[in-house]
């Protein structure tokens, strides 16, 4: 059987990562030293940056696909070095990165367009996560020694698209600079340095063509400075993973379908257990009456019933009743609650 950690088909989900249902203590078994990057402090800015002229180079037109054709798929864009891969996949209808209309264009199988008339602008965005910081200052305050002014510059890469006269597309590089100046918590001296890292993201409102390969843009930035170093901390462990097959594509759009119950679930708030006078549990709907409860279940009173719920912890499916321990539709752990 072919499944990842989140597939439906995935019946061992205790063993999955996602939400704790039961106690956090359960399972804890070891003590393990781990490598990470410490966050010793971090700050975000958000803001608006108005009138800002960003100059556009290495201008590629924007085709579709390499065959110059509309396409439906969208497929991820990666970048591989060694056995890693780092990847970025794009929502549905979310325009072309540059990267994706670089190859499209280095691949292409017609004639490429080149610029011509008046250029419009249409939208832009930042093409990367990862700000480049320059001009960095660091000096630490002598009435708070824990604390330190960190000034420099953050360079955020841009995409800008934009149509030609002949309403071509195009999309081109920018970069816009952004200069802070914050205070932030930094630990001692030590054998290991802390490092200054930023996260950034900006997405334009609005823009003009100026002239000469440049815009003047409206565009909202936001910054997120961290000062981070490499430890070791020890952490409690659930002990390894159990990292499950791989679920192999395939067009079996039935799966899911047929994975659903043949009949329809009693709705919890439709269904009563009672606890009977003869050891046995009997179910009755919320519309019968106290006499036939009692003759059916042999309760006292409607009082010594009781509603039992279960909930799975992989899926979210609720049954009411349910006696099984494994979720009718997925197979995943059922949670039990009993309500008065």
């Amino acid at each position: 059987m072919s499944m990842s950690f989140y597939s439906y088909k995935n019946a061992n989900a205790q063993c999955s990562p996602g939400c704790i249902c039961t106690s956090a203590l359960d399972g804890l078994n070891q003590r393990i030293c781990i490598q990470v990057k410490n966050v010793y402090d971090s700050c975000m800015q958000q803001e608006q940056l108005d009138d800002v002229v960003i100059t556009v180079s290495d201008i590629v037109p924007v085709l579709p696909d390499k065959s110059c054709h509309e396409t439906n798929t969208r497929p991820c864009s990666c970048s591989c070095a060694g056995n890693a891969c780092s990847c970025s996949c794009n929502a549905c209808g979310a325009p072309l990165s540059y990267s994706e209309a670089v190859e499209n264009a280095e691949n292409a199988n017609c004639p490429l367009p080149q610029p011509c008339g008046q250029w419009t602008f249409e939208s832009c965005r930042s093409s990367t996560t990862e700000g480049t910081i320059s001009n960095l200052t660091i000096d630490r305050l002598c009435d708070r020694p824990q604390f330190a002014r960190v000034k420099g510059t953050v360079s955020i890469p841009i995409d800008v698209l934009f149509t030609d006269q002949r309403c071509q597309e195009w999309i081109g590089r920018g970069t816009v600079s952004v200069v802070k100046d914050v205070l932030l918590a930094i630990p001692d001296e030590s054998i290991v340095p802390f490092t200054l890292e930023s996260l950034v993201s900006a997405i334009c409102v609005s823009g003009t063509y100026i002239g000469n390969c440049q815009f003047e843009i409206t565009i909202c930035v936001t910054i997120v400075l961290k000062i981070l170093a490499e430890v070791e901390l020890m952490v409690p462990s659930y002990g390894y993973c159990e990292i499950p097959p791989c679920e192999e594509f395939a067009e079996n759009v039935c799966d899911e379908f047929f994975s659903l119950p043949l009949f329809p679930q009693q709705s919890a708030s439709f269904q009563q257990i009672c606890n009977c006078s003869n050891g046995t549990a009997a179910g009755t709907t919320a519309t019968s009456t106290a006499t036939t409860a009692s003759a059916n279940c042999g309760c006292v009173n409607n009082l010594g019933c009781q509603q039992v719920c279960s909930t799975c912890c992989n899926c979210g499916t609720t049954c009411a009743g349910c006696s099984s321990s494994l979720c009718p539709r997925c197979g995943g752990t059922m949670t039990s609650s009993t309500s008065a």
